[in-house]
């Protein structure tokens, strides 16, 4: 039995593309393609495919965001990402708002069939590279930094971020190492400077090093 699926997909010439290819497969089927999230959001839950493979970005509401909202409303529905985005932080908020696998765009057509039966069987298929990605976020997770006084004013995250700073870490690093974007990485950091009264990393370190000794 071919199992049945959707695209939500704006690129339109990838889509058709991938459409073809699964015409000339019997292990898949894909009659339909939603240009947007939220006609997708409107006409899924009465078609009920089996899977869905779902581009990040999308014209108006994004592909996680999507996501997070069809598995709510179709339980068990299994949504597989199938973008150009391998940033860690992306990877993550997609697995976190329920899709059950991440694909790169550049991932042979054949190699995506074999994902949809493997997500469709239980499993959890991921381009290699985005493999990497997540073992590689496991393996440099830190160890959790002490705890700043509480006087020192700083939130929870700003201390996560500062004890990071003060191993040596990199702004994208912490930002891989917390699942946060580098932008977010750099708004905790202007605010630990203005906490601690402190204008540069160096000042920031020696500073938290004072607060824990």
């Amino acid at each position: 039995m071919s199992i049945r699926i959707a695209l939500v997909e704006d690129d339109q010439p990838f889509a058709r593309t991938l459409q073809r290819y699964f015409a000339l497969t019997s292990a898949v089927t894909c009659d339909v393609v939603f240009p947007n999230a939220e006609e997708a959001l409107r006409k899924i839950p009465k078609l009920a495919p089996e899977l869905l493979l779902v581009d990040i970005n999308l014209p108006k509401m994004n592909g996680i965001e999507f996501v997070g909202q069809i598995v709510q409303r179709c339980p068990g529905m299994l949504c597989l990402m199938l973008t150009m985005y391998e940033e860690s932080p992306l990877i993550f908020e997609a697995l976190k708002a329920g899709a059950c696998g991440y694909l790169l765009k550049r991932t042979p057509p054949q190699e995506i069939v074999t994902a949809i039966e493997e997500a469709k069987a239980g499993g959890s298929p991921m381009t290699p590279q985005i493999a990497r990605h997540v073992v590689n976020f496991f393996q440099k997770q830190p160890v959790p930094p002490p705890a700043a006084p509480v006087e020192a004013g700083l939130a929870g995250r700003e201390v996560e971020v500062l004890g990071l700073l003060a191993q040596g870490y990199l702004y994208k690093e912490i930002g891989e190492s917390l699942g946060i974007s580098t932008h977010t990485v750099n708004s905790h950091i202007r605010r630990i400077y203005e906490k601690l009264h402190v204008r540069s990393r160096s000042q920031a370190v020696a500073k938290y090093r004072g607060l824990i000794e």
